[in-house]
């Protein structure tokens, strides 16, 4: 749909401008079909995480249709906050609202092989942890300073080299398959590598729907091989949606609310992060469709959302919520800017968040094919990580915070065991490898001077080798 059928040059960049229904419909769809397999594959990881739910004849199978249907309808819920906003809570402007990949690293091993009954204190930190990141909206502006790109960068690049040994694990036929001679078999592979290659294809050599949609259809791919080489049945198909109700309601605090310091700090920390990561999706939006510079009223009310968002989440089975930066390109790529466009795709989510058979079909996706998307999806998160790192001033000092804070964050991850003697709470917060990279490189940057013995630190580009320090 060509931007100058919608409506003007001076209305397309306009937030309030309400482009016809016939028109707004398919394109807050297009909204949904960019973000949908991001926004529920959190919830999918989780479950298998806590080891439930997996298979249409697990007695758990239930409880994961349940945190995919909250997914979709608390991001419509979270995403109407921002578009419609509710008094200072909402920044008026086309932002879609996720489920939060960033808040993974702290969330897998909260509920590691604890299957439901892990989920209490997750939902105990989400509901804390929102509401403490709605109260980041105060002082937002005041506290950029202390999160140039060398911070943000590597916190971003850390959540995607956390997550992507899950996406090769998925590839090869899940956890619960390692051990076994199934696991990283040529079958598991090819229904990854079919997704990969179909969703690289369509990224980048078709133009519109095709490209904005690559994952999703790449999935759809995948599922049509899954069944054609019998790793999925239509009997298993039809009997997840056979099990699914057609209509269901949210439940307050189904898995109850328990309080854990683990998961209170780690969601509390990691709410800074999200925080940043809507700032800059704020920005993007306001630059790319309307060209200029996002208000403050603007970028705090887009944080009170986030964080309201992802506490009314949490109080019914729902993950953290986030801004989706791929939203924000297609912003930029249909040149349309309208909110309300963004409304009608929230009103979709919601709709299919009512409507638990959608979330049938959806657990039906085989992991292999699923993790076929993941590596696409994870490798994103890192790529996206490495570009904002580029932004930075490559000289002695910034090198020196980025391989301290790395290799400490990066090696407790892949190497647990050495903090083993540690208390439990400290324990999981540190083996998560993100939030001690990310204290690290804070505190070095605001601690360690800019300059070395009174002169400007060197430049890479003069060479390290033969300069003593």
């Amino acid at each position: 749909m060509h931007p100058s059928s919608i409506g003007s040059a001076e209305q397309l960049r306009d937030p309030n401008y309400t482009p016809p229904l016939m028109q707004a419909i398919p394109l807050g769809i297009q909204h949904v079909l960019a973000m949908f397999v991001s926004n529920v594959t959190p919830a999918i990881i989780v479950a298998g995480a806590a080891g439930f739910g997996f298979g249409s004849n697990s007695p758990d199978f239930p409880e994961l249709l349940y945190l995919i249907q909250m997914s979709m309808l608390f991001a419509g819920v979270a995403t109407l906050l921002q578009t419609l906003t509710v008094g200072p809570v909402g920044a008026a402007l086309p932002i879609v609202q996720g489920t939060s990949f960033a808040f993974l690293p702290i969330m897998i091993p909260l509920v590691a092989g604890k299957g439901v009954d892990g989920l209490a204190a997750l939902f105990g930190g989400v509901v804390i942890g929102g509401l403490f990141h709605a109260c980041l909206g105060l002082v937002i502006g005041k506290i950029r300073f202390a999160l140039p790109p060398l911070v943000t960068g590597l916190v971003v690049t850390m959540i995607g080299l956390a997550l992507v040994k899950v996406g090769i694990q998925y590839a090869a036929g899940g956890v619960p398959a390692i051990g076994t001679p199934e696991y990283g078999s040529l079958l598991n592979w090819s229904a990854a590598l079919v997704v990969i290659v179909v969703t690289l294809g369509l990224k980048f050599f078709t133009r519109g729907m095709l490209s904005i949609s690559a994952v999703l259809l790449g999935l759809i791919v995948g599922y049509i091989y899954a069944l054609m080489v019998g790793m999925l049945t239509v009997d298993a198909i039809t009997g997840s949606w056979a099990r699914a109700a057609s209509f269901a309601l949210p439940n307050p605090f189904k898995y109850g609310f328990e309080f854990s310091a683990a998961a209170v700090i780690g969601f509390c920390l990691m709410a800074f992060v999200s925080a940043i990561e809507t700032v800059g999706d704020v920005s993007g939006i306001t630059k790319g469709g309307a060209g200029r510079e996002a208000t403050d009223t603007e970028i705090a009310g887009a944080t009170y959302a986030d964080g309201l968002g992802t506490a009314i989440a949490g109080i019914f089975g729902g993950l953290p919520n986030t801004s989706f930066s791929q939203n924000v390109g297609l912003i930029a790529m249909t040149g349309v800017m309208s909110r309300h466009v963004v409304t009608c795709g929230a009103v979709f989510l919601i709709i299919c968040g009512l409507v638990p058979k959608v979330g049938s079909v959806i657990r039906t996706v085989p992991i292999e094919v699923l993790g076929g998307g993941v590596i696409v999806m994870f490798g994103m998160v890192v790529a996206a990580g490495i570009s904002m790192l580029s932004d930075v001033k490559w000289d002695r000092r910034n090198m020196v915070i980025f391989a301290i804070s790395i290799s400490i964050g990066l090696g407790l991850q892949l190497e647990p065991g050495a903090v083993q003697h540690l208390p439990g709470t400290l324990k999981i917060l540190m083996t998560s490898g993100l939030l001690p990279a990310a204290a690290l490189a804070i505190i070095l940057n605001l601690v360690l001077p800019e300059t070395l013995d009174g002169t400007a630190t060197e430049e890479i580009s003069g060479g390290m080798a033969g300069h003593d320090s």
